[in-house]
């Protein structure tokens, strides 16, 4: 722990107490609440068991749309995407005129309370699944300092103490280089973050996990239960090295595919290109990234660009009137609604209903990856999330919840040192 001088801290607007034992925080990518409370029911997660009776279990909201990026950052600056700008894993920049990932620290617009409280003295360590997330969670720290740390298991065997500060990851953690595509890249992040709160002793850790299984087996089937036992493990480590340990997801998770395991697809490009001509239009899936094994870049979130003279109105009256089409909105109302940076929006959002996904062009996708029926996010339907501590607190029980409290929760709301 470090010595540190100020008793607050003031990030974005929010102050947030400088904690006097080890917070981590775990982000649980794909994690619906059913995961959690299935894999309990079957008896395989008695240290999860024992933070729902003694610590705190809500149920919070996630950012809309409900991917990985804009919740991960959500969660890392404590404020919805209108202020820190990222507004999915992929986008249409309209000054560049490309479609780009958003995964370059560029383009985040707020620093990360990691980054305010190096700032201040404190040692921070940050450990992703995909290197995606590192790049943006670990922006603004200083591995020079020795007080910094951020890395990913997907390319923990390049890690260096110049760019990540550490080297030697692999030897240090004691497991092989995972597979991208496999629970063990989310068991690595696990296994770094308690030799990490043994070694480095952080006073703020955050571990991000891959929703590969999420993706691939539903809430109480073995693959999910044999992961959520695994998770148990590394819980009661971490609970037991005296950490305030918080856990939420990014999103949640549910079945996007018909009765005969097809994908439930919406082919929204074709379907603007019949509407105002071929190409006219450009539909944005912000889902999209380089893991399209997990789910064939189909999400249920959409941004569509309009050519100039279209007629808007027309256009979101169609879509509304479309099966599987569950809310469809202009730029202003969707920006508002969902607190999003309007310059990274299209003019048209469109949110799929449960288990509907979007797609460009149905000659565009390649479900060669999906193995299993498609399970996937990004809609309202996916935006409750898990958000337990293992201790108590005083948050307010009518007070509305977001994933992104949850430092505020960690830090501001603990009453109870330890777990009875």
């Amino acid at each position: 722990m470090s010595a540190l001088k100020d008793t607050t801290l003031t990030v974005n607007g929010r102050e947030y107490r400088l904690p006097d034992a080890p917070v981590v925080v775990i982000c649980l990518d794909g994690s619906e609440p059913a995961y959690i409370e299935e894999a309990i029911k079957a008896g395989r997660a008695p240290n999860l068991a024992k933070m729902l009776r003694t610590g705190m279990n809500r149920i919070a909201q996630c950012v809309i749309p409900s991917f990985t990026n804009p919740n991960n950052l959500s969660i890392l600056t404590g404020r919805p995407p209108k202020v820190h700008g990222i507004a999915g894993n992929y986008f249409y920049d309209r000054t560049s005129g490309e479609e780009v990932m958003m995964n370059d620290a560029r383009f985040l617009r707020a620093p990360t309370i990691f980054a305010a409280f190096h700032d201040a003295g404190a040692k921070v360590a940050v450990v992703t699944a995909k290197d995606k997330l590192r790049t943006l969670l670990g922006k603004g720290l200083d591995f020079a300092s020795g007080r910094a740390i951020a890395f990913s298991a997907e390319k923990a065997d390049q890690a260096t103490r110049a760019a990540n500060g550490i080297d030697d990851v692999l030897a240090f953690v004691g497991k092989p280089l995972p597979d991208v595509y496999s629970a063990d890249l989310s068991e690595f992040v696990f296994a770094a973050g308690v030799k990490l709160l043994d070694t480095f002793r952080p006073d703020l850790m955050y571990l991000s996990t891959t929703d590969y299984v999420q993706h691939k087996a539903a809430p109480g089937s073995p693959k999910a239960n044999d992961f959520y036992a695994m998770f148990d493990h590394y819980v009661g480590q971490l609970d037991a090295a005296g950490c305030v340990l918080a856990i939420t997801a990014d999103h949640g998770m549910n079945d996007k595919h018909r009765a005969n395991g097809e994908p439930d697809v919406l082919y929204l490009q074709d379907l603007f290109d019949e509407w105002t001509g071929k190409g006219n239009a450009r539909v944005i899936l912000p889902i999209t990234d380089p893991y399209v094994a997990h789910h064939g870049a189909l999400g249920s979130f959409a941004t569509v660009y309009l050519p100039e003279g279209a007629d808007q109105a027309a256009l979101l009256e169609r879509l509304r009137k479309t099966d599987g089409v569950e809310l469809a909105l202009d730029s202003a109302a969707a920006c508002e609604r969902f607190e999003l940076p309007p310059d990274r929006v299209g003019d048209i959002v469109v949110i799929g209903t449960r288990s509907k996904v979007f797609g460009t062009s149905a000659a565009r996708h390649d479900f060669s990856g999906l193995t299993e029926p498609l399970r996937s996010h990004g809609g309202i339907s996916e935006q409750g999330v898990p958000l337990l501590v293992n201790r108590k607190t005083d948050w307010p029980a009518d007070r509305a919840l977001r994933n992104f409290d949850i430092f505020d929760v960690a830090l501001n709301h603990v009453v109870q040192i330890a777990i009875a």
